[in-house]
């Protein structure tokens, strides 16, 4: 808990000031006052994360959070759960989504065992297991609070570790057959949004495994024991998940070393969730990249007030949505560092 206070400590609110010299200097470029919309509002949103007037985004890295989950035995997935191990081998191998979004920016591929239900043989992935995926929480906590600080200080280690190699923008994507059922599950519990409103098909799951997700969602969060008086904690090693308090950990991590995160599709907004619940400041650092299709995410972004940049209809995960939206980010630097103002051409803008 120590290196979790630590980091929340650490985090501000955006440099207000930085963001006031950014718009003047935006307002100064050559174009009507506004006219590129939100890769201005990213621009200002940029430099108060930095606190740069001229904010560079550059040697982003991919950090893909694996875990499984024990709700997968109540029949909420399409996919058996052997798939999120194998999909970590494809990862590593480099044939998934990411992989080719990820080459396209030039960033590398980091996949972070958390808590995968096996054992990975490859030395390309980073294990800090803390346990082979959680407790089924229809039936008992998904994590015990001590399991879900350390899954979240695991990703504030990885975080971390990653800004301290050169990478100055950080994209979080996550693997775990389940996970959507935890983010449900999450988002009710958070926001307190009616679940029927918020659960999609996940995977693929047909009509009748649609509705049994929705009704495991609803008596899972009965037996847990959730409330008003529940912390946000509690809230989350009752039904959360390992990859997705180690992707808060990492928002945590970078918003505390004034680094930019793109934040993914339903399972990183709710981490992103999870890390606005223990630390409300970081919620002006959130740059989330897209709208998924899975209904749960605008119910984040109402209770956030905040606004993705695209919408794709997407549902993938991995961090593809983020990749994606990187050179948005970028756009949005070289405007400011590039283009050339209304002073630049001899003309006195009134």
């Amino acid at each position: 808990m120590d290196k979790l206070n630590k980091v929340i400590q650490k985090i501000q609110p955006l440099n207000k000031q930085v963001m006031h010299a950014v718009k003047e200097h935006v307002d100064q470029l050559t174009k009507p006052v506004g006219s590129l919309g939100r890769i201005e509002e990213l621009a200002i949103q940029l430099g108060g994360i930095t606190d740069k007037e001229r904010p560079t985004v550059h040697s982003p890295a991919v950090i893909i959070a694996a875990a499984d989950h024990g709700i997968v035995a109540e029949g909420v997935s399409a996919y058996p759960q052997e798939v999120t191990k194998l999909m970590i081998h494809n990862f590593i191998n480099g044939g998934a989504a990411i992989n080719v979004f990820a080459k396209q920016i030039g960033a590398a591929v980091h996949v972070l065992d958390v808590g995968v239900n096996g054992e990975i043989e490859a030395p390309e992935v980073i294990v800090k297991k803390i346990k082979s995926g959680t407790n089924n929480f229809y039936r008992e906590d998904a994590m015990t609070e001590c399991e879900a600080i350390r899954a979240i200080e695991v990703g504030i280690e990885e975080g971390e570790r990653l800004i301290d190699e050169g990478h100055h923008l950080l994209i979080i994507g996550e693997m775990g057959i389940g996970n959507t059922t935890s983010s449900s599950a999450l988002i009710s519990a958070y926001t307190g949004a009616n679940v029927v409103e918020i659960v999609g098909h996940g995977t693929g799951l047909d009509e009748e495994g649609y509705s049994k997700k929705i009704t495991t969602i609803k008596e899972a969060l009965h037996n847990r024991k959730i409330s008003s008086e529940s912390t946000s904690l509690e809230i989350f090693a009752k039904v959360g998940g390992l990859e997705i308090g180690a992707l808060a950990g990492v928002i945590l991590a970078a918003a505390s070393r004034r680094v930019p995160v793109i934040i993914d599709g339903l399972i990183s907004s709710a981490a992103a969730l999870v890390a606005y619940e223990l630390c409300p400041t970081v919620k002006e650092h959130f740059i989330i990249s897209h709208q998924s299709v899975e209904p749960g995410h605008e119910a984040i972004f109402t209770y956030l007030h905040k606004k993705p940049l695209l919408s794709l209809d997407l549902r993938l995960g991995e961090g593809t949505g983020a990749a994606l939206s990187y050179p948005l980010l970028v756009a949005a630097t070289h405007m400011l560092n590039e283009m050339a103002t209304f002073a630049d051409l001899g003309i006195e803008k009134k």
